[in-house]
């Protein structure tokens, strides 16, 4: 199977492609713009695959799209803006991308005759939950530009479905973590304030919750779900692993070995989601189960981002992170 990878220079992206080039004998192509979080740096290692081909090009060029596109089996597309302080201070190019990209990536597929689109959405989809957890026939009730943008990307990708016939398949996934995270998100960025000795900034109060799972178990369920989920049908993903801010906070000091003189308060983020959990009997009944220990998987992610310095230390130069 030949698998066209939107967004694959990214955090999850590049870490999908190096599980299918391991686990599989497809080929890929990624196809990403090189924004600020993509990377080529990301993705150096898996270009010497032959099955690999990289493709510098915006979703949102409907010629580069079909020229890059045609000849593929699947979609994979994980292509977003995705930092929700960012979508805050100016969310134009979320939906530009989120949303006008989707559609002009399904518009092709549907010209060309994909055989499936996955379509990657987050669980920030179903704003904020304070208590129990999303199902995937939930309302969505996004609550940020960027989740707002993402919802959009959700019903235009399963639209296509629906009114072209297009074989989609939508995952939303709970918070990742693992390497090549560009360090604005939580973990990359406060992991590596604690390595140079600097403090690291902690939203309000410090209570809001999210669940936390390795980027690695969640491309194996986005993998499981491109192979063998129902077109039209939409899959949760989470790791049940719900900590605190100030919970996770503090298992980053131990793991950095510093102390909680190292936390500076900051004002909250607006519109600050409390809480987000999804259901994931769905996955579950696929055959998919977690696979990694949190514990065990944060210490490896925070010694991977010690071991590799020269990675993330000119992304936060130039980002003034």
């Amino acid at each position: 199977m030949k698998l066209f990878v939107t967004g694959a220079a990214g955090f999850i992206g590049s870490n999908y492609v190096r599980h299918v080039l391991d686990s599989t004998d497809h080929e890929v192509t990624i196809y990403d713009a090189l924004t600020y979080a993509g990377n080529l740096a990301s993705i150096r290692d898996v270009l010497d695959d032959s099955r690999c081909e990289f493709v510098h090009a915006d979703i949102c060029d409907r010629d580069d799209v079909a020229t890059a596109m045609d000849g593929h089996d699947a979609v994979v597309h994980f292509a977003a803006e995705t930092h929700v302080d960012r979508s805050i201070a100016d969310g134009s190019a979320f939906v530009r991308t989120n949303c006008v990209g989707t559609n002009v990536l399904c518009d092709v597929a549907n010209q060309v005759g994909i055989g499936k689109f996955l379509h990657i959405s987050t669980d920030e989809v179903y704003g904020s939950v304070e208590e129990g957890s999303s199902k995937e026939t939930d309302p969505l009730e996004p609550r940020s530009p960027y989740s707002a943008a993402k919802a959009g990307s959700d019903l235009i990708a399963l639209s296509y479905h629906v009114t072209y016939g297009l074989p989609v398949v939508v995952t939303r996934c709970s918070n990742n973590y693992g390497p090549y995270q560009f360090p604005e998100k939580m973990i990359p960025l406060f992991t590596t304030n604690l390595i140079d000795g600097r403090q690291v900034p902690l939203y309000g109060d410090g209570l809001n919750i999210r669940d936390w799972i390795h980027v690695e178990d969640h491309n194996i369920a986005a993998h499981l779900v491109l192979e063998q989920g129902t077109v039209g049908e939409v899959y949760n993903i989470g790791a049940g692993n719900e900590l605190t801010n100030v919970e996770l906070t503090h298992r980053l000091l131990e793991l950095c070995g510093r102390d909680e003189s190292f936390i500076r308060p900051v004002e909250d983020r607006k519109g600050h989601d409390r809480r987000y959990s999804v259901d994931i009997s769905k996955i579950t009944d696929l055959g998919w189960s977690l696979s990694r220990s949190f514990d065990d998987n944060l210490a490896t992610t925070v010694e991977w981002y010690r071991e590799n310095r020269e990675w993330w230390e000119p992304l936060k130069a130039r980002a003034a992170l």
